[in-house]
This record gives structure tokens, sequence and C-alpha cells, in this order.
């Protein structure tokens, strides 16, 4: 009788306000979430009905340095997606080239070795390289993309004298070991360290002469920093940290080539941590660029001091102590500077070998990090437990949108581009991650539009959508007018009488 008195205005005022009503929450959510990054219903749930029913309250923390975000639009902003040669880039002949002897793929992408070649021109020419005929055959080398036409022409220069830079072309790309690359990088030193004493001598009597020295300069450091890495794959990681020192010392305005890095990696190896402090003390200053291993690094060194007796479930009653969170800003100033490292370090994604060059912050810079400090991780105890624990709390504290960064200039949006071009065909390219809308959010868009729909359909349809609701009531009540049914009739009369009387 009830459904039979309403009137088609009864349907379309009902579905009108429920259609604006949810319109309402969902401005309220959408405007909510793009201030503090969460669902208001889902906040409220969390902070007063959660602990009503028992749970533990992780959240309270979220949005206390929402603040913050606005002051980052005033940093300096700095080239977003410039590529940086690997620091631990490994060698062609001995490592990349038996990769692809045994699984038969490219690790290098055509982008990647050609950056390598600008690098190489770069460092190892100069305008003055046509005066003497070795150097102008390297010259022409170092622009062939045929591996063994640069092979062919190594030797052709070394056949005129000795040429410091055909031994380096020779010891990246034909040497097939490592030990077969220290011999030719020996070779290399000694010639190279002639041209450079010359060289120095006269680098004040022309810019001819002078841009001969600052090439001498870089050949020079290229070899002793490519000599250190042979010594650190070699095993004789003492010896390398040494060279490292040394070579630092000798020439601390070169920057550029990042020696501090690898002598970071080997000072793990021999699990020096004092003198890995000192080195981040020098390195980890705010005016110079960030790394992921000076990042990371800086963590595993605070995570090393609470790592071996950190429980998740006795800081979640006790709280975390001061040790513990240093350790877990830590984590999670490394994870925000390059969020792509932990997958690789909690072997959630497979590693692939680094290539030559690396996007900072990017997935390229995350595997060359992994590739080399996954064992210094491992050997920490329990610090791969506390990165796993601690690590995706991140993105939470940092404000929405994910533009505005927290501790660092905004994350550029065009490293996935440039990883893409990096990084070869066979490995799938890690994004930056994203914050999901929430589930309220989604529930009263698709609320609303479907009373929205509802009221349309109902304005121009009131007598058809009047016989589709009672319809649907009736088929929704039908198990319950069911169940009445069956009662009835297994109740006896008087029984059911008296009760309906009550």
């Amino acid at each position: 009788m009830f459904l039979n008195t309403l009137t088609p205005k009864f349907y379309v005022a009902l579905t009108g306000t429920s259609s604006l009503i949810s319109g309402l929450i969902l401005i309220f959510e959408w405007w909510y979430f793009r201030k503090y990054g969460t669902s208001f219903i889902e906040q409220v749930s969390v902070s007063h009905l959660r602990p009503l029913l028992g749970g533990v309250d992780n959240n309270s923390s979220n949005n206390s340095n929402s603040s913050n975000g606005d002051s980052d639009s005033n940093r300096q902003s700095v080239s977003e997606c410039k590529v940086w040669r690997n620091p631990l880039n490994l060698f062609r002949g001995a490592e990349y080239n038996r990769y692809t002897w045994v699984t038969g793929r490219e690790p290098l992408t055509y982008y990647d070795m050609n950056l390598s070649a600008q690098d190489h021109q770069t460092f190892f020419t100069c305008d003055s390289d046509h005066l003497r005929p070795a150097d102008a055959i390297m010259q022409k080398a170092w622009r062939e993309r045929n591996p063994q036409a640069r092979i062919s022409a190594a030797h052709e220069a070394l056949e005129i004298n000795e040429c410091a830079t055909a031994y380096i072309l020779l010891a990246e790309e034909e040497a097939t070991t490592i030990a077969e690359a220290e011999k030719l990088f020996k070779q290399a030193l000694k010639a190279g360290d002639g041209c450079y004493r010359r060289s120095q001598q006269l680098q004040h009597h022309g810019s001819q002469y002078e841009a001969q020295h600052r090439r001498d300069t870089n050949v020079l450091v290229y070899i002793k920093r490519r000599l250190a890495m042979c010594a650190r794959r070699l095993g004789r990681t003492r010896e390398a940290v040494k060279m490292m020192r040394d070579l630092m010392k000798e020439f601390p305005l070169l920057s550029m080539f990042n020696i501090h890095e690898n002598l970071l990696e080997a000072l793990l190896e021999l699990q020096a941590y004092a003198d890995v402090q000192a080195v981040l003390a020098k390195y980890d200053d705010i005016s110079l660029p960030k790394s992921a291993t000076i990042c990371y690094t800086a963590a595993l060194l605070k995570a090393r001091a609470v790592s071996d007796k950190f429980s998740p479930e006795a800081a979640s009653r006790r709280g975390l102590s001061t040790a513990e969170m240093n350790a877990v800003e830590a984590i999670h100033r490394a994870v925000e500077f390059n969020p792509h490292v932990p997958k690789y370090l909690l072997e959630m994604k497979s590693l692939i070998l680094p290539p030559e060059h690396i996007l900072k912050r990017g997935d390229s810079e995350a595997i060359a990090y992994a590739f080399f400090h996954l064992a210094h991780w491992k050997r920490v105890e329990g610090a791969l437990n506390l990165l796993h624990c601690t690590w995706e709390g991140t993105f939470r504290m940092i404000p929405y949108p994910l533009e505005k960064g927290h501790l660092f200039y905004p994350y550029p949006i065009c490293t996935e581009t440039a990883d893409r071009e990096l990084l070869p065909s066979f490995h799938e390219v890690s994004v930056y991650p994203k914050k999901e809308l929430p589930f309220f959010i989604l529930f009263t868009a698709g609320l609303c539009s479907f009373t929205a729909m509802l009221a349309l359909l109902t304005h121009q349809f009131p007598e058809l959508m009047g016989v589709f609701a009672k319809a649907f009531l009736s088929t929704l009540f039908a198990p319950l007018n069911f169940v009445m049914e069956k009662v009835e009739s297994i109740l006896p009369s008087s029984l059911w009488h008296q009760l309906t009387r009550i």
C-alpha cells in the first residue's frame, strides 16, 4: 500500500537529493585528499574508531610535515634529467661482453653507449691531437660505432708510439678478464704519466698547451681510478682504498668523477664504518649534489646502530627510541631521494647489470647502487628488516601532490622516459610510487555518478522508473517475505497471533 501511494515526484526528489548529498561528500573528500593526502572518512575511522576496536594507530604522524610542502617551491631548481657517468660502471670487455656471451642479451643500450662515446671524446681528445699521428688516430677511434673498428684503430695507434688512450680503449673493450685489463691500464699509466708531466711544464705557454694539459689530466685520473677499481674487483680492497685516497688528494678539484663513491663502497667492504662516516661527513653536504650512495649509506650506518635488536612489535608497544627514530628518519630521507632502491635491496625485484650512465633519483641509479651495495646491507644484521618495516612510510610523510617533495627538491616527472632509454628493453623500468585514491573517494564518486544517473532517468521517465523502483524493492524484500511465510507455517496460529499482538 505504501509503495502504491508513492508518486513519480517522490522518486525524482529522492534520487535528486541523494545525488546532491553524495556529490557534496565527493567534493569535500577530494578537497581533503588534495590538501592532506588521505581520505577524511578513512582518517576518522583510523583515528577514532580503530582505537575503540582495539587497533593501534600508526598514522598519527602522517601529516605532521605536510605544512613544509610550500617551502619546497622556493628551493633552488636543478637539472631534472641530467645524465651522469656511473661511478661504478663495469668493464665492457671483461664484464658486459661476458654477460652477452652467456645470455645472448645486450646489457647496454645504444643511447647509453653513445653517451659514453661523447664522454670519451670530451675527456680523451683535444684540438691539438691532429699534430700527433697516434692521437689523431685515437680521435677518430672514439667516434667509431663498430667495436672492432675501435680496437683495430687502437692497435694501429700503438704501432706508432706508446699512446695512453689506445691502452685505455683496449683495456676497456678488448680485455676479457679484469687481470688483463689491469695489465693494459698499467701500461697506460706509464705512458699517460709521461704525457702529463710534459704538458704540466708547458701548460702556461698558451691556450693550446692548457687544453692539452687538461686532456692529459683527465686521462691520468681515469687510468688511476680504473686501476683502483681493478684492484677492488680482484680482491685487493685495501690497496684500492689507498689508491683512491691518493687520487683524491692529488686531484681534489676533479669531483665530477665522484671517486668518493668508489671509496665508500670499498670501505664498506672492509667494514671500516668509522672511515665511511668520515667520508660522509665531508660529502653529505647540502651544497653538494646528492646521490643514492650518499643517502643510503648514511641510512645504513644509522640502521646499523639499532637494527640487530629492532622488533616492530616491541617498537609499536613502547615507541621508537631516539636512535631508532634517527635510523627511520635516515631511511625516509634516502627513500624520498630515490624510491626505487628498496625493492632491489629487499629482492622484491630482480637486478640487472648497471648501465654506464645513471639518472639520479631514477631506476638506473637504483640498479647501480643495489648491484654493489646489496651485500653490504646483508652483512649488517637486521638492516634489511628495518628497511622492510619502515621504507613505505616515506610516502605518507611526503605532502600531496607528491611533486612537492619534503626533504629534497620535487621529484622529476621525466625520469621514467630517460630510464627507458638507459636501461635494456628486457628490464621492467620502475616508476615513482603514486598515491592511490582512497577507497571512500572512489566509492563516493561511484555513488554520486549512479544516483545522478538515476535522477536524470527518473526526471525523464518518472512512471517507468516508478515501476522499476517498485519491482526492485519487491525483489529486495522477497527473501524476507519468504522467511515470514515459512515462520507462519511452522508456528501455531495462536502463538503467532499472540506475538503479532505483542
